[in-house]
């Protein structure tokens, strides 16, 4: 049996100053908000004339693959008895445009870098991230591909 899980998300945007040129370009920048959360301060990419300051879009995908990754190998660590001592990451995803101003995300590499209690368990640790993979709600929500290029070590 499958369920079903519900999420919001609003989005809010205003016209900060009239622009002269033509084409019109607008401010990017916006605000998201979920019910009883801070609110999200998001623009463009620099690359796209947003605010280099602010999370983009591209910047949230990336991190909620990061994120969602991370916390589908913890469970499957747990499941298995591993005691994850730290996690860390240094994820890169690549998006290609085309000339008509489309684009989309062709891949995204993961560095997972573990460190686990039993050095005995090290081989089985490593390979607990493509079944991580395929439990990630996020990665299986994307059309390009998420690689692993997992470390892991014992103390």
């Amino acid at each position: 049996m499958s369920f079903k899980h519900y999420f919001k998300a609003s989005l809010t945007w205003f016209q900060q100053e009239q622009s002269t040129s033509l084409p019109k370009v607008y401010n990017k920048s916006h605000r998201i908000s979920i019910q009883g959360k801070a609110d999200l301060q998001v623009s463009a990419a620099k690359a796209f004339k947003g605010d280099p300051t602010l999370y983009n879009p591209e910047d949230l995908l990336l991190s909620s693959l990061v994120s969602c990754h991370m916390m589908s190998y913890l469970y499957v660590c747990s499941k298995n008895n591993i005691e994850v001592i730290s996690y860390t990451d240094n994820a890169e995803a690549v998006l290609e445009t085309s000339p008509d101003a489309s684009g989309r995300f062709v891949q995204v590499d993961l560095f997972p870098e573990v460190v686990i209690s039993d050095p005995d368990k090290i081989v089985l640790a490593t390979s607990l991230h493509q079944e991580a993979n395929q439990l990630c709600f996020i990665a299986n929500s994307c059309n390009f591909p998420v690689r692993h290029h997992a470390i892991c070590h014992a103390i």
